[in-house]
């Protein structure tokens, strides 16, 4: 039978169980007229059914009940002569719950089974389990209605012991009214498979509508609701016929309003001559008169949804409408948010001041005021950061539950150490060298974090630490995610612990990328695994599975967000319980640090090397491109080098933004005919990329034309100037890390912005990259800027969308919910209690496959 024929067979059949009060549809059965016809039509329905269908319920509000109930029947069996399946009954399907094809979620209110149907009612009996849709109800019977008695287990989630959520959450969305196949598709998209989820999708933002103004008192620019009658409705032609405009004049009796709706021409057919409306939209201007643009309107005896109270907005898809959401989200909420089973223990909501989970989610899609609305955030947000902070306390317990090998380093021995050191190290390389020392002499695996600005010094505390362990016989392989920043590292700790006074031989340390020769591979995999070489330093040819350690007691990664998961236990798993320092030149917001990073200890390089100055940086318009060329000539005669670094390789026809192949050429040939430049980018080959790099840093270029490859790896202390084409389409912290590659030697360095377009240089973040050379406070003004994903890279599979309410920067939150975790965690750690279990369910849920690891 066609859908729009089975659609209105469900209205009849609710209509019946309404005992014909017109009620099944809110505005009476008539209603759905404005869109079945529509569907009839689409699915091939005879013309003559849908006109005897659209004349019955025309007239159905005028019928007594029991005419009422004679006109469907008649109507019914009418359509059963044209389409003889229409008169069959479809078979009662009584079956369990099942997780993969689940039946339609049972109303709540269906405690018992409703009386067998009289046998004279010709509508066909339905599946029991089909839930009432929220819109058609009466609006004066909004009480909700009481929860399903608690299910004993549910498979939602795998291996659970005491679950109390509805298995219903599991069920596909196909259940609900009104969302078939095609819709349910469009909702995939947006990451809604199941009601569970629809519950967890949260509006993006929301419109205030709630505050109503007569109309005498509205001015142009403001966005508010009204409430009038109609007064008249008017189509006209304009642009000479080719399009229509619908004008809709209402009033409220203290002034009359006009709206206006363009190449609309069925909404004339919506609106009747003194009915009540609630309009909402922003009050625009015409001719000198007030009026409102394609406004959102409904009826006013209909439930609000669209129109005078605070509107959700949610993030649409194709084929997907704001309205037609709003409206499938509010039977789901209305229904099953009050299901929900609260894990979080009575004792920590209430010390957290916390609402109850189903007040949340209901208040969270449907807000009542404002008030409600933060409370509710903050509740989601709450749970996110709870979860967060428990599975990070639990995998630092288990890592310190762990015992490792001890290396103590006596204070005579690093004396020496420091001594041999072309300078002198900074307080805050003195006090994280003095973390490392003590984990390492701790009988615990080291998990520390080093964070620092951009030539702070990371590497020599790194590589000091890795001389504690190398000098006990042990070995220690730094891992880095590019070839160029690999043999970077390569030499500072060959001149660092080989030198003249290092404690290690040079043949001690060793370079292990993909363009190493193979026999050269070999020769190192056979020192690394009979302990010749302490120190192998590289990229992911670190862990292939043929390199073999004697005794790998430490381990280095540097920029470790660019690493996944399993790369980084990849390097973990070629020891036993070895010691891990990971860096990062990313200065990571201290909320972010708390929360994110709680598994691992914080050590903070907070201060530059002496005699390294600031770097001066310029916002430049794109039409005084030259003036950035004439500060690099000038650079270039003093013997200093210079960088330009492109968003792109090539142009692109979607993108406007210069890139750096086409611009190679003409910097040669007309910029710059007398100088002698060089091009990086990502197409290149690793051999190539080295190739070019190599000859930056021994001058045989005067300039490095480059996309974003030079971000980190570079060291050339005669650069001074970095130019930044296209610099709006950067976030601040790639800025930053682009900035940090000038100024690393004693000379006063510059950073040169030149953003895509003129009014592009008011942009924030290229503002404040002119105002502070502090990664810490770019790294904040990132944060709120452009989210936690900056700086999580792939951190951990998923955790950018675990937090889909918590703000990442509300230090105030996150201080409390670490609060309450860290409490519960000291009585029971692995939520072992009985009172804990649905709380070890809701943990479980949340951390789910790919999220156990994130150090």
């Amino acid at each position: 039978m066609q859908p729009s024929l089975e659609k209105l067979r469900k209205f009849f059949r609710l209509e019946h169980e309404n005992k014909y009060e017109n009620t099944a549809i809110i505005g009476g059965l008539a209603k759905m007229l404005d869109y079945w016809e529509g569907e009839a039509r689409a699915d091939g329905v005879a013309e003559e059914v849908i006109q005897a269908v659209a004349a019955r319920l025309r007239s159905y509000e005028k019928l007594s009940p029991e005419g009422r109930a004679e006109s469907l029947k008649g109507l019914w069996k009418r359509i059963g002569e044209t389409y003889p399946e229409a008169g069959q009954k479809p078979k009662t399907q009584q079956q369990p719950n099942r997780v993969n094809q689940p039946p339609r979620p049972p109303r709540p209110e269906q405690a018992t089974p409703p009386p067998p149907e009289e046998e004279s009612a010709p509508i066909p009996q339905e599946q029991k389990s089909q839930p009432r849709p929220q819109e058609q109800r009466k609006p004066q019977q909004q009480q909700r209605p009481a929860p399903p008695s608690p299910r004993p287990r549910s498979e939602v989630v795998p291996g659970a012991r005491t679950s109390q959520t509805p298995a219903a959450f599991n069920a596909d969305i196909t259940v609900i009214q009104g969302v078939g196949p095609k819709h349910a598709e469009s909702l995939k998209s947006l990451g809604m498979q199941t009601l569970g989820d629809m519950l967890y999708y949260f509006p993006r933002r929301y419109e205030d509508y709630s505050q109503l103004k007569p109309i005498k008192s509205l001015f142009y620019g403001e966005v508010v609701t009204v409430l009038g009658t109609v007064q008249s409705v008017h189509t006209r032609p304009i642009r000479g016929g080719k399009s229509s405009i619908v004008e809709v004049v209402i009033n409220d009796g203290t002034g009359g309003l006009r709206l206006s709706f363009f190449n609309q021409p069925w909404v004339a057919n919506r609106f009747k001559e003194g009915e009540a409306i609630s309009v909402s939209g922003k009050v625009d201007q015409y001719l000198g008169r007030l009026v409102m643009n394609t406004p959102d309107w409904e009826p006013i005896e209909v439930e609000n949804l669209h129109t005078a109270r605070i509107v959700p907005i949610y993030a649409l898809t194709e084929k997907v409408t704001q309205k037609w959401l709003r409206k499938i989200m509010n039977e789901v909420v209305s229904y099953w948010a009050p299901s929900v089973v609260d894990a979080l223990p009575e004792k920590i909501k209430l010390s957290a001041r916390l609402v109850s989970l189903s007040e949340a989610l209901t208040q969270v899609h449907f807000p009542l005021s404002q008030s409600r609305l933060k409370a509710a955030r903050e509740r989601l947000g709450f749970d996110e950061i709870f979860y967060l902070q428990m599975g990070v306390l639990r995998q630092k317990r288990d890592w310190k539950d762990a015992e490792a090998r001890r290396f103590p380093a006596s204070t005579e021995w690093l004396g020496t150490r420091l001594s041999s050191l072309p300078f002198a190290l900074t307080s805050a390389q003195q006090k994280a060298l003095e973390d490392i020392r003590a984990d390492l002499d701790s009988g615990k695996p080291m998990n520390r974090l080093v964070q620092g600005d951009v030539g702070s010094g990371k590497t020599v505390v790194a590589a000091l630490g890795a001389s504690i362990v190398t000098q006990d016989g042990a070995q220690a392989a730094i891992m880095a995610p590019t070839s160029i920043l690999a043999e970077q590292h390569y030499r500072n700790f060959t001149s660092l612990l080989a030198g003249e006074n290092g404690p290690l031989q040079k043949g001690e340390i060793c370079l292990l990328v993909g363009s190493t020769p193979e026999a050269e591979k070999e020769t190192i995999r056979q020192g690394l695994a009979d302990g010749s070489i302490k120190i192998v330093i590289g990229t992911h040819a670190v862990i292939e599975p043929d390199v073999l350690f004697k005794d790998l007691e430490y381990i280095v990664i540097d920029e470790q967000h660019r690493f996944g998961v399993e790369q980084r236990k990849e390097l973990r798993s070629k020891g036993t319980n070895p010691h891990l320092l990971v860096m990062t030149a990313t200065p990571i917001p201290r909320s972010l640090a708390l929360t994110v990073f709680g598994d691992l200890d914080l050590s903070v390089i907070d201060e530059l090397p002496v005699g390294r100055q600031p770097i001066d940086t310029y916002v430049l318009r794109p039409q005084e491109r030259e003036r950035a060329f004439t500060m690099i000539r000038g650079q270039i005669r003093d013997g200093r080098q210079a960088f330009i670094v492109y968003p792109l390789i090539d142009e692109s026809e979607k993108i406007e933004a210069r890139a750096a192949v086409d611009d190679f050429e003409v910097l040669s040939n007309e910029v710059f005919p007398d100088l002698k430049l060089g091009l990086l980018h990502g197409r290149m080959k690793p051999s190539e990329k080295d190739e070019v790099m190599m000859k930056f840093r021994d001058r045989e270029y005067d300039i490095l034309v480059s996309t974003t490859v030079v971000e980190v790896g570079v060291d050339v202390p005669n650069s001074t100037v970095m130019l930044i084409e296209g610099a709006d389409r950067f976030g601040l912290s790639q800025l930053h890390q682009l900035r940090g590659r000038v100024g690393r030697g004693a000379a006063q360095s510059y950073c040169l912005l030149i953003p895509t377009r003129e009014d592009a240089t008011e942009n924030e973040r290229l503002q404040a990259m002119a105002k502070t050379n502090s990664g810490f406070e770019l790294a904040d003004l990132d944060l709120k800027t452009r989210g936690p994903g900056e700086f999580l890279g792939t951190r951990q599979a998923g955790f950018a969308n675990a937090l889909k309410m918590a703000s990442i920067t509300d230090v105030t939150l996150i201080e409390k919910a670490r609060t309450q975790a860290q409490a519960l965690f000291e009585r029971d750690p692995y939520l072992q209690l009985p009172e804990h279990a649905l709380l070890s369910e809701a943990f479980e849920r949340f951390w789910g496959a790919g999220k156990g690891d994130v150090s």
